[in-house]
């Protein structure tokens, strides 16, 4: 998105990571939004569809590759890509969407007291596991969710060391911190 309507990297601008955050503290809610919405997509489409049209595990490993493409991309040669959550909340909608529906309220509430996406995804995928147990889902759904749940926090661990250290980049709605501004 960014190079299409921007002509800009979006590797060398603001973090430096291709993911929704980073384009949204850069450049905004135009393009930010159209990222989140194509990286959930991401994660749904192919998960939905494998599920749908052979099995739950054809779609948890669909959904699963979906998300290992974005962490790692093809078209980046497999260089470092984005975190994977809305990749994954993609994935959890179309496999669970019980679990992805509580999740997603987990971020959101996290996210609106704290101004960290990084706590926020840090949070919801905390959640993951733990709400595939409550809500019953089958052995398969909450092994694949435990794994992602790793994932995602093993790709945030610098976030981890930058929160604990107080210096952490606060997301804001209205106009960017200069770190970021265009």
């Amino acid at each position: 998105m960014v190079r299409v309507f921007r002509h800009e990297d979006i590797r060398k601008v603001g973090s430096g990571n291709i993911g929704a955050t980073n384009v949204w503290r850069t450049y905004g809610r135009w393009l930010g939004i159209p990222v989140i919405l194509l990286d959930i997509s991401k994660g749904f489409a192919p998960a939905l569809v494998a599920t749908l049209a052979v099995s739950h595990i054809a779609g948890l490993l669909a959904g699963g590759a979906a998300m290992i493409g974005h962490a790692r991309p093809i078209f980046l040669r497999f260089a470092k890509g984005g975190k994977m959550v809305a990749t994954t909340a993609g994935v959890l909608f179309g496999l669970t969407p019980l679990v992805g529906l509580t999740c997603l309220g987990i971020w959101i509430v996290v996210f609106l007291l704290s101004r960290y996406a990084s706590l926020a995804s840090l949070a919801a995928a905390v959640g993951m596991p733990v709400f595939s147990f409550v809500y019953g889902e089958p052995w398969s759904v909450r092994l694949f969710v435990s794994v992602a749940a790793a994932l995602v926090v093993v790709l945030h661990r610098a976030n981890l060391k930058r929160l604990r250290k107080g210096t952490e980049s606060r997301c804001h709605f209205r106009r960017a911190p200069e770190l970021y501004q265009r």
